[in-house]
C-alpha cells in the first residue's frame, strides 16, 4: 500500500484559545494530504476536473486522539483504503513529527462524478486515471 506523507507546521490561526488545533482544521489537513497524494500519482485535481472527473466528499470521519499544538510539525499520512469504479476511500493519520505519535485518524469517501454531478464508473470513462489510482492502491 502506497502512503503519501505531507509535512505541515501548525499555524497560530488553526488553534483555539487553549493553543490546540481546532477540530475543524483536521479536515483541511486531510484535503492537503489528499491533494498531495493525487499529485504524487502524476496528475492534479485541476487536470481531473478538466477531464470531467470530480471527487466530491460523500462521507467523512475523524477520531481525535491528542490535540496538535501551535508550531508542531505534523505529518499527514494519506492512503487509499478502498477503490472501485464508482468511489475511492482515503484514510489519514495525523502524526506529530517530533515523537511519531498519532494525533488523529480520519477517512473521507469520494464518488467519481462527471461535470453534471452524475456518478460515473472511472474504469470505463477514464482508463488512464483509473490505472494510475489502481497502481498505487495495489502498491
Amino acid at each position: 500500500m502506497y502512503i503519501n506523507e505531507t509535512k505541515l507546521k501548525v499555524r497560530y490561526v488553526e488553534t483555539d484559545q487553549m493553543g490546540i488545533v481546532h477540530h475543524s482544521n483536521y479536515y483541511a489537513y486531510f484535503e492537503v494530504g489528499r491533494t498531495e497524494f493525487i499529485t504524487a500519482i502524476g496528475m492534479t485535481y485541476k487536470e481531473m476536473e478538466k477531464d470531467n472527473i470530480m471527487l466530491p466528499v460523500v462521507e467523512s470521519s475523524c477520531k481525535y486522539i491528542e490535540g496538535a499544538k501551535y508550531e508542531d510539525i505534523i505529518i499527514i499520512q494519506t492512503f487509499m483504503k478502498e477503490l472501485n469504479g464508482a468511489k475511492v476511500i482515503f484514510n489519514y493519520n495525523v502524526v506529530r513529527a517530533e515523537d511519531g505519535k498519532i494525533l488523529a485518524k480520519g477517512s473521507t469517501t469520494h464518488a467519481f462524478v462527471n461535470e453534471k454531478f452524475r456518478v460515473v464508473n472511472l474504469r470505463k470513462v477514464n482508463i488512464d486515471m483509473w490505472s494510475k489510482l489502481k497502481k498505487l492502491f495495489e502498491k
